[in-house]
């Protein structure tokens, strides 16, 4: 595996604080929506910040 840099490193750090972020947001508003099609939508951000933050995770592998 090539080495990441000190700066990629520190950015994808970052990267994956924010898409964490936005996965226990989006899974919270999720669960106080009422509207169902506004449920989902927040289920499916969650889901996809979550595959976004596994996705980085690998190039820390």
């Amino acid at each position: 595996m090539t080495e990441i840099s000190e700066l990629d490193l520190q950015n994808l750090r970052h990267l994956i604080g924010g898409f964490d972020t936005t996965h226990c947001k989006m899974d919270a508003y999720a669960q106080q929506a009422q509207d169902a099609e506004v449920k989902q939508f927040f289920q499916k951000s969650s889901q996809s910040a979550m595959q976004s933050k596994q996705q980085l995770m690998q190039f820390l592998q």
